[in-house]
């Protein structure tokens, strides 16, 4: 009797272990984290196509992870899509003013995310800016789309 309760608690033990873990990876995965944010600050780019591009998807540069995407929202005044970015905060001035930012996917049908490229202006991007030079998603069923039509008409 004492050997089958003490194997009913190494089992629930065991259980309890496994549903943390898969918690902990579903966390990770999600790129939702439990420590406070760190210092950062937003910018701006306006996009003509996010394709499937989602809040909280990564923004890198080098391909070392330097922010999130915070919020996508139309912009009703040139109706293409507006991106704020939350970036580290020791990037802040230190981006140049002609940086680029585009979509880009990680594998053929992966995540997308927003890639940065710095520029050579010596003026630097503060707080609240706006990436002007941008590169919209690519988009697999408009290059379909564009195949199909060159095949017919050629």
């Amino acid at each position: 009797m004492k050997r089958s309760k003490t194997m009913e608690l190494g089992v629930g033990l065991f259980m309890l272990a496994g549903i943390l873990g898969l918690v902990f990876l579903g966390l990770r995965v999600s790129g939702v984290t439990l420590s406070a944010p760190a210092e950062s600050f937003q910018l701006e780019a306006n996009f003509a196509n996010v394709g499937g591009l989602r809040p909280r998807a990564r923004v890198t540069m080098a391909g070392v992870t330097v922010g999130r995407v915070e919020a996508i929202e139309l912009d009703t005044e040139w109706f293409d899509a507006r991106v704020t970015l939350r970036l580290d905060g020791e990037l802040e001035g230190q981006l140049s003013r002609d940086t680029t930012a585009a979509i880009l996917t990680a594998g053929l049908l992966g995540e997308q995310y927003v890639g940065l490229s710095v520029g050579g202006d010596p003026e630097a991007l503060e707080a609240g800016d706006t990436i002007t030079d941008t590169q919209s998603a690519l988009v697999l069923e408009e290059l379909i789309q564009q195949f199909i039509s060159n095949m017919v008409s050629g």
